[in-house]
């Protein structure tokens, strides 16, 4: 039977394996825009790069509200869907450094400085999402 995650349990699943995070942000027009990212939990936030001329990179400039679902898609099926308010920044120390921890998570120690180096540049953001809710269930096969 399905059961909703503990704060420990929760976080535990978005720091597992390689999963990415479907990010969800606001269109100017109010619509939603989804797309893929990799990320880190990082305290009480999830941070991910992404692009400042990029369609969630000029949301986010414009509306910080942000949703991201991360999820198992192995029996017996969990999710994590977060709720938080995104904080941009453009700092190339910052930038180098999220680009090449993220990097590490999902290409490995051997390829991160290379990612890192590709992805920490000027013209990046650095988007750190303070959680202000999560909604996480586990076992929704059982």
């Amino acid at each position: 039977m399905a059961h909703h995650m503990t704060d420990e349990e929760w976080r535990a699943f978005l720091s597992e394996g390689t999963r990415t995070a479907k990010v969800s942000t606001v269109r100017a027009d109010g619509s939603p825009h989804i797309a893929p990212v990799w990320f880190l939990l990082d305290g009480d936030s999830l941070v991910f790069n992404t692009g400042r001329k990029s369609v969630k990179g000029r949301n986010l400039e414009r509306d910080a509200r942000v949703s991201l679902c991360v999820d198992d898609e192995r029996p017996p099926y969990a999710f994590a869907v977060v709720q938080g308010h995104a904080e941009l920044s453009e700092d190339p120390g910052e930038l180098l450094r999220w680009a090449t921890r993220i990097a590490e998570r999902y290409v490995g120690p051997e390829a991160a400085q290379e990612f890192g180096r590709r992805n920490g540049v000027a013209g990046e953001l650095v988007v750190r999402v303070r959680i202000d809710k999560v909604i996480a269930l586990a076992g929704l096969a059982d």
